[in-house]
């Protein structure tokens, strides 16, 4: 079994949501993983994979509300970097494609990155791990 951490997220506008993981820099998963209902994406060298639901499609699936980005954090993603290089290189990246940075890359608690939310609020980090 190939095992791979799958986060599937809620998205008010796919087309939007879909343009942005691309500009940022993620890379579609399998053409037949994308269409008007869903989109796939992965991050080249981690073993997560992004797929992002309409609004509506998302709370069939949980049978929950939505939580609105707007007002709280429903989690924060932390993806792990090699250098600080990779840091900014990828922050310049989510800037360009429209994203918000709610933190600037340098020193934090006592690991170099940055900290991000996509189009639609979600919350990420992207940290070097010297572990």
């Amino acid at each position: 079994m190939d095992n791979r951490l799958w986060i599937n997220l809620p998205v008010k506008d796919l087309q939007a949501a879909q343009a942005f993981y691309e500009q940022a820099g993620f890379l579609t998963f399998q053409a037949a993983s994308s269409n008007e209902h869903q989109a796939a994406f992965y991050l080249e060298g981690q073993h997560l994979y992004v797929m992002l639901f309409p609004e509506e499609t998302f709370k069939a699936f949980t049978r929950q509300e939505v939580v609105d980005t707007s007002l709280g954090s429903e989690v924060l993603f932390s993806l792990s970097a090699k250098t600080a290089e990779e840091v900014n290189n990828f922050i310049d990246r989510i800037e360009q494609a429209g994203g918000t940075v709610y933190a600037q890359p340098g020193e934090h608690n006592g690991l170099y990155g940055a900290g991000f939310a996509d189009v639609d609020g979600h919350r990420w980090n992207f940290l070097v791990m010297n572990a």
